[in-house]
């Protein structure tokens, strides 16, 4: 029986990454939509995220470039909620969201376009 390869596959990667996506773009959600923030309790949902933030960490263990930007988006995202969850009221706080969810948007977006191609192969 051949020995199967410590690394993880390029679809698990795919998916965990777009996953994390996901987990961004609901936080985002979850700001500027109550009934977002009601579907979840706020505790399990960032148990989710932070679960997912620390596989997507160790998946991309050995690319740090990327992984660096990952972290990086995650915490400019982390800290665009928070600070909007400060002020609720603020304009420009709710159209950096709206701009910063449409990008996130577009990579999930590309990223399940990805995953299609992965697992049609």
């Amino acid at each position: 029986m051949p020995e199967q390869s410590p690394n993880p596959s390029h679809i698990t990667m795919t998916e965990t990454v777009l996953r994390f996506y996901v987990f961004l773009g609901q936080y985002i959600d979850r700001c500027l939509d109550a009934e977002h923030r009601r579907s979840l309790p706020e505790q399990e949902f960032q148990k989710h995220l932070s679960t997912t933030h620390d596989q997507v960490a160790e998946l991309l263990a050995s690319n740090r470039v990327v992984k660096d930007k990952a972290e990086v988006e995650f915490q400019r995202v982390t800290a665009m909620c928070q600070e909007f969850l400060k002020d609720p009221g603020s304009a420009d706080q709710s159209r950096v969201l709206h701009e910063e969810r449409e990008i996130l948007r577009v990579k999930m977006l590309t990223l399940s376009d990805l995953l299609a191609v992965f697992r049609s192969v």
